[in-house]
């Protein structure tokens, strides 16, 4: 019998079998053996021990299509990555270290503003330029009025999507509206703090219907880059591509050469300021790694 791993938590494995429903399972041994270990959305095999008490055990894992590092998930098509437009006030920064580590691992990005209610249409220009000139496709809802829902239905429909994003703005709101069944935690956002509960606690996938499911995972507050030299960062920033050609020096870092294409762009404005000092920030933070 074929399924799909719905979520995981201490060695017990959901495992969502169409017309059958979910199934408890654990891991065979022999996964241990081999050192593999079973993700949120991998296709199985499982073998039943009790049809009545759906249980049963994972007996092997199907070829898969992508292995996602952080979040740790199986055959991803796509990521959203949603922010708030306001309350908390958006963190580039953030942001970009997400889109980095997406476009590390060839996974495309769909970037949502939540909260657009709060803010007037100015400002969301200025988030809509910052990353739709980087070639980013964007999106603004409001999970409070309900707007903006079918424009994330559509990107989503026949996908598996991980859906991640900072605590407090949204995310878990924006999914129950999304997938009522999915009835998740919602967690007020701490007005001490301006920054919300972090109320998922485990990656899972959420059934939308048909081929969609949302890979729901815990909320961020930090993102380490790791797994590529400083050298490859310029790489990620896809608005430096098409000025690379017009640097003097092949491998120019676009910071300290002169007749840099990039810093000529970023003069000129055809480049974000913001975005480029994300590059700036994040390369010393790369070149400062100590190598073991």
């Amino acid at each position: 019998m074929q399924g799909k791993i719905m979520k995981g938590i201490a060695g017990f494995y959901y495992v969502h079998v169409a017309e059958a429903g979910t199934f408890e399972c654990k891991a065979k041994g022999i996964f241990r053996k081999e050192k593999v270990k079973p993700l949120v959305g991998d296709n199985v095999e499982i073998e039943l021990l009790d049809p009545r008490e759906k249980t049963g055990n994972i007996t092997e894992i199907l070829a898969r299509k992508n292995t996602l590092i952080r979040p740790a998930v199986a055959n991803i098509d796509q990521a959203l990555v949603i922010f708030a437009a306001d309350k908390p006030r958006p963190n580039f920064n953030l942001l970009d270290r997400f889109l980095i580590m997406m476009e590390h691992q060839q996974v495309e990005t769909v970037i949502c503003f939540n909260k657009q209610d709060l803010v007037e249409s100015e400002e969301l220009d200025k988030l809509r330029s910052i990353y739709e000139e980087c070639g980013y496709r964007i999106l603004f809802a409001s999970a409070m009025e309900q707007k903006g829902l079918q424009d994330i239905h559509t990107i989503l429909d026949g996908k598996t999507t991980t859906v991640a994003g900072p605590s407090g703005v949204g995310k878990s709101s924006l999914i129950n509206l999304l997938c009522p069944g999915a009835e998740m935690e919602t967690g007020g956002l701490s007005e001490k703090i301006d920054r919300g509960k972090h109320t998922t606690r485990h990656s899972q996938l959420l059934h939308m219907g048909g081929h969609t499911y949302i890979v729901d995972t815990p909320g961020f507050s930090s993102l380490y880059l790791m797994g590529f030299e400083k050298e490859e960062l310029k790489g990620y920033f896809r608005e430096f591509t098409a000025y690379e050609p017009f640097c003097r020096f092949q491998g120019c870092s676009h910071i300290h050469e002169p007749d840099c294409g990039v810093k000529t762009a970023l003069a000129e404005g055809k480049i974000s300021a913001v975005r480029y000092e994300d590059y700036k920030m994040l390369y010393e933070e790369l070149k400062s790694v100590k190598k073991y």
